[in-house]
């Protein structure tokens, strides 16, 4: 039996006695993730669930460093997917893993490696008892802050124990910190640069020697550990730096980036929005490809800080703000299932205007900006949707001074009564037939977003009236 042990056979194997006779073979930490990833890829199967726009640059570089053993940095900006990477790293760990029972180092029971361990092996030898810990409980993460105190990450004296009678030399005295507690596991470290120089220094030892040094103690730990990092570049020269030394201990030093394809950027938003429950409001496939095409161009706009990034949590804040607006019009006005609507973006935008950073002297013209880059954005989806339709019979029944109102707070079936009849002319079906629309609330998302396109072309006027929108 290897150590990844079915769990109808672990319930068993409560002694040191009993992992023997199974014939269990410890694996060190890496070996184990190198095998877990190798197997997976020979069976096909995606070690990577949930990331997307990754495939064919950064992924390749973690897998060929989790293979060759490697620490690993993620360098990159905001929102790219640093910590949803690090936290699937979990899955390549086995399932259940065994532990000595009560250990605080949670050490393999084959490889005790503290003093109290070593001592109960030394005592009990095969009736050691064992516990399993799941895969979820070896991944601990922490947000570098500049308060991280040496305590924190690696260890101190722990007065209480001293308190109890031992002395300051003994070295059960010790409180370990989390990367020890880590050990057989991996610890992720968000935002390092954010560390002060000094508590880099005290990890030194823990990614290249493999121990840890604690105050004035004498004490060797060969830890078992793999030390994952993210880093935003700019960090560098903002609020801190990873100190060279430091740095240099990283076997792997990788670039992320935001999705290259603009239907990677869709499926972010499509896997990250909480778009609610009961009721859960719909945002059409179209709205969610403008917010993916709006991020895109903001990402691309040189009035953009883009030291900064525009993050895909943007876009995903952007999707869930436009399923509220839909959720408070369908509470207010007594709609049964909430659909959001074109006339939602532009509350959105009001709302997340302030996450985009501008460059210096282009804070005051942020609101056009944002404006500007979000029609272009719809423009851009319209042309692509509608490439076919003649949407003419619509023009030609506004002529006439005919208007058409919507809203954020007007009702599906208001804005549907209040539109023109097209004689002789199935323009409106076509249309919805085209936005896989069927119902009241997706015929009216579909039907405003053709006027939106009508006036994006300049074939039609479009005019704010205090809360409402006049088309004619």
């Amino acid at each position: 039996m290897s150590e990844r042990t079915d769990i109808t056979d672990i319930t068993t194997i409560n002694t040191l006695r009993d992992l023997r006779a199974a014939g269990h073979v410890q694996k060190s930490l890496r070996a184990e993730i190198r095998d877990n990833l190798l197997t997976a890829l020979r069976d096909g199967r995606d070690p990577w669930p949930g990331l997307h726009g990754l495939a064919d640059t950064v992924i390749p570089q973690v897998e060929r460093a989790l293979i060759a053993g490697h620490d690993i940095v993620l360098l990159g900006e905001r929102g790219q997917g640093k910590t949803r990477l690090l936290r699937t790293l979990v899955g390549l760990l086995d399932e259940w893993t065994p532990v000595i029972a009560g250990s605080e180092l949670r050490e393999h029971p084959f490889n005790p490696i503290g003093p109290e361990s070593r001592r109960r092996a030394a005592e009990l030898g095969d009736d050691l008892p064992v516990a399993w810990i799941h895969r979820d409980e070896r991944y601990a993460e922490k947000l570098a802050t500049p308060d991280t105190s040496v305590g924190d990450l690696i260890g101190d004296v722990d007065p209480m124990k001293v308190a109890e009678g031992r002395s300051l030399g003994d070295p059960e005295t010790i409180h370990y910190g989390l990367i020890p507690r880590s050990h057989r596991g991996i610890v992720a470290i968000n935002e390092l640069p954010d560390l002060a120089e000094r508590i880099q220094v005290a990890m030194l030892n823990v990614m290249e020697e493999r121990d840890i040094q604690i105050r004035g103690y004498i004490l060797r730990l060969p830890l078992d550990v793999l030390v994952v990092a993210s880093a935003n570049p700019e960090d560098y020269t903002n609020r801190g730096r990873i100190i060279t030394p430091l740095k240099d201990r990283f076997g792997a030093e990788i670039r992320t980036h935001y999705p290259v394809a603009l239907d990677d950027e869709i499926a972010v938003i499509r896997q990250e929005a909480d778009l609610g429950t009961d009721p859960r409001a719909e945002v059409p496939d179209y709205l969610v490809e403008i917010l993916a095409r709006f991020t895109r161009a903001l990402r691309d706009s040189s009035s953009v800080d883009q030291r900064s990034g525009v993050s895909a949590r943007f876009a995903i804040a952007g999707a869930e703000t436009i399923a509220a607006a839909a959720v408070h019009r369908a509470a207010r006005h007594g709609e049964d299932r909430p659909v959001a609507r074109p006339v939602d973006l532009e509350t959105a935008v009001d709302v997340l205007g302030g996450k985009v950073e501008f460059e210096s002297g282009e804070e005051d013209r942020a609101d056009d900006i944002l404006d500007h880059l979000l029609r272009t954005a719809t423009a851009a989806t319209a042309r692509a949707l509608f490439r076919g339709i003649d949407l003419e019979p619509l023009v030609a029944a506004l002529d006439g001074g005919t208007l058409i109102n919507t809203g954020e707070q007007m009702t599906a079936a208001d804005f549907l009564a209040g539109l023109p009849d097209i004689p002789g002319s199935d323009l409106y079906d076509r249309i919805c037939q085209r936005l896989d629309a069927v119902d009241d609330g997706q015929r009216a998302a579909a039907l405003e977003f053709a006027l939106e396109a009508l006036f994006l072309s300049r074939r039609i006027d479009k005019e704010i009236v205090g809360g409402d929108t006049v088309y004619g």
